[in-house]
């Protein structure tokens, strides 16, 4: 079993079995997992097509519904528009191994995001006032680059691991990002979740500097853009008034 599921079937399971129908007042402690599906944007769409994200993450909201949280993301994609090895091709488009056969030399897209954010619950009804519109804002960390999946049976010398940084185009620098959606804590707290739709604005650079397919410097200045949907599962730790108990 993969740890992504293990750690799902943990706070599922963790969720049902502590509710204790205390009801979902008080500050709280919240942990979370999380799926984006996203586009690109920017200088970003001259690269990559659609990303998939998985993340995790902290919050910390207030009895007034204040949110203060921190989420780390990591997200991949195999959707590459600039062929990077072009400069190593043959007339036919294919890539030839220290062998003499054809390599097959994969692109991938691998990114990760750190962000802290603050925002605000507005609730929907004064049933649950818990329950209703999301809306965060932060400032953090954004890095992108090329994975270049070697062929074992047929390596490339031009591709060892020191050369591959020269063509991976491994891009980061801070960004901007903001969530604006639903999130919704059972008064029973047995379900509790969040989707909405997320945006990215990474103010980045090319950190490797110079290129080897385009024999060229890259210190241009980049703006990268990601923007999609992003759904978590959440886990709250409901804080008691006299702070000496912790009810999840």
């Amino acid at each position: 079993m993969k740890i992504w599921q293990v750690l799902f079937i943990f706070l599922v399971s963790s969720s049902i079995s502590s509710a204790q129908n205390k009801g979902n007042s008080g500050n709280l402690l919240t942990v979370n997992l999380n799926f984006g599906y996203q586009s690109s944007s920017g200088d970003m769409a001259n690269r990559f097509g659609t990303t998939n994200g998985l993340g995790g993450g902290l919050d910390y909201i207030s009895t007034k519904n204040w949110i203060l949280g921190v989420n780390a993301n990591w997200f991949f994609g195999d959707e590459i528009k600039e062929d990077v090895l072009a400069n190593l091709r043959n007339e036919n488009g294919a890539l030839i191994g220290n062998n003499g056969n054809i390599a097959s030399i994969l692109l991938r897209m691998r990114g990760l995001a750190g962000t802290a954010y603050f925002g605000k619950l507005i609730p929907f009804s004064k049933t649950n006032k818990r329950s209703g519109f999301r809306i965060t804002i932060g400032g953090g960390f954004l890095q992108h680059r090329i994975r270049i999946q070697d062929d074992p049976e047929t390596p490339v010398a031009s591709l060892k691991k020191e050369y591959k940084k020269g063509y991976d185009r491994l891009t980061n620098g801070f960004a901007l990002n903001q969530f604006v959606g639903y999130q919704y804590f059972a008064k029973n707290r047995r379900i509790n979740f969040y989707l909405g739709v997320e945006s990215t604005q990474g103010f980045t650079k090319n950190v490797r500097g110079f290129n080897f397919d385009t024999k060229s410097y890259d210190t241009e200045s980049r703006l990268d853009i990601l923007y999609g949907l992003r759904l978590g599962w959440v886990l709250p730790f409901y804080l008691n008034k006299s702070t000496e108990e912790v009810w999840y």
